[in-house]
């Protein structure tokens, strides 16, 4: 999967949440100072020809619609991160995400639940 550029990420997440929409829609979602019209319009038109936004023609408006999920594109994204910066190592990307994220001990203590049910759903559930 191709990589994108902050800004694509953007209105990627923006047409995420509206699942379809025209340029206007778009640009709405921006906090203000909102971006010019045309700038968007530019980023839109990367993201069509990478592959990840479709879209349908009403005269000559068009309708957009994201190609790729927020799942498939957040999975593509941490694997990358997870096999180039941390060597596909897990106790590596644990020690960062426990030692320098910033996380409370509530954020901890809620991974540490999600963890240990992952572990029972992949033994079987056996206890």
């Amino acid at each position: 999967m191709k990589d994108l550029t902050k800004a694509e990420v953007q209105v990627m997440q923006y047409l995420w949440k509206l699942k379809k929409g025209f340029l206007k829609n778009v640009v709405d979602q921006f906090p203000e100072p909102k971006p010019a019209y045309t700038t968007v319009s530019t980023v839109i038109r990367v993201l069509v020809k990478k592959g990840f936004i479709g879209f349908k023609t009403y005269g000559k408006v068009n309708e957009y619609y994201p190609k790729v999920g927020k799942q498939a594109y957040t999975k593509a994204f941490f694997s990358g991160i997870f096999n180039n910066f941390f060597d596909k190592s897990a106790s590596d990307f644990t020690s960062f995400f426990t030692n320098e994220a910033g996380l409370s001990l509530t954020d901890l203590e809620e991974m540490k639940l999600i963890i240990e049910e992952q572990i029972q759903k992949r033994k079987g559930g056996n206890d």
